[in-house]
């Protein structure tokens, strides 16, 4: 593990705790328009101490990785993130990394790791694109999403990829966070179907595998009883006349040929 991720792992849920903080500054001004001044002047300071903290850890993994160019190459959304303020409701996709550092609690279950990551993803991916698209639309002529409530029918529909066409956006800002949340119910599709097949494959493999196990394991024991045969009528062939003895290793051999047979 380099310098930058290990960094990232002790950083993870403090930064978790500085996106719940961004979140609730984020949202409180958003979700109550009557607020006080004086609540929406912390909420903006609230705002500008969280948009610092990301930028110092952004430049401190640049820092530390091994190639800091190639770093900032394979992270230019996150720079993004932070450079463009249209962009600012994203910094919120940092809660996503909760529900990572929680998968690791859920064991190697299939199924947990699923509902842990379809759970998560979609609960916080619907809420933020909610508060993103009311904070866009909402006073702008033509908008018809004016509510929390608008948001999340709008929010859930189009992450569903249901679409009912009854709420949209209708502003440039709007729509970007519409194309993005798309393309976020596409990806939750897809992790779905795909861990399915794989929990049917991996079921399939696993009933397959007792089965041989199993047959292997008869074999074993035929051959074995098969030996214990052979053993116990060359001894009582050597117990009986030299004329009866050819004749019952001749029955014997017959016998043992015949469930070797059906053994092959």
């Amino acid at each position: 593990m380099n310098r930058s991720s290990a960094w990232e792992r002790r950083t993870e849920w403090p930064l978790v705790l500085v996106a719940l903080l961004f979140l609730l500054a984020y949202a409180i001004p958003i979700l109550d328009c009557q607020v006080q001044p004086v609540v929406r002047s912390v909420c903006s300071a609230v705002l500008a101490v969280t948009w610092a903290v990301f930028v110092l850890d952004f430049l401190i993994r640049v820092w530390l990785a091994d190639h800091r160019g190639w770093y900032v190459l394979r992270h230019i959304p996150d720079l993004l993130v932070l450079a463009v303020p249209v962009l600012r409701p994203l910094r919120l996709l940092r809660l996503l990394v909760a529900v990572r550092v929680l998968n690791r609690q859920a064991g190697s279950s299939l199924r947990g790791r699923v509902a842990l990551y379809v759970g998560g993803a979609a609960a916080t991916v619907i809420f933020c694109s909610a508060l993103a698209v009311l904070d866009a639309e909402r006073g702008h002529v033509g908008a018809n999403i004016g509510s929390f409530g608008d948001a999340v029918w709008w929010a859930v529909s189009t992450v569903t990829t249901v679409g009912y066409g009854d709420r949209y956006p209708v502003t440039g800002e709007g729509r970007f966070v519409a194309v993005g949340l798309m393309l976020a119910g596409i990806a939750l599709i897809g992790v779905v179907t795909a861990s399915f097949a794989t929990w049917l494959i991996d079921r399939v493999r696993e009933v397959d595998a007792e089965a041989t196990a199993a047959t292997a394991d008869d074999v074993h024991q035929l051959r074995i009883e098969i030996a214990a045969l052979r053993k116990q009528i060359q001894d009582s062939a050597g117990n009986r006349p030299e004329w009866a003895r050819d004749g019952q290793t001749n029955a014997a051999v017959a016998q043992y040929g015949a469930l070797n047979g059906d053994l092959d």
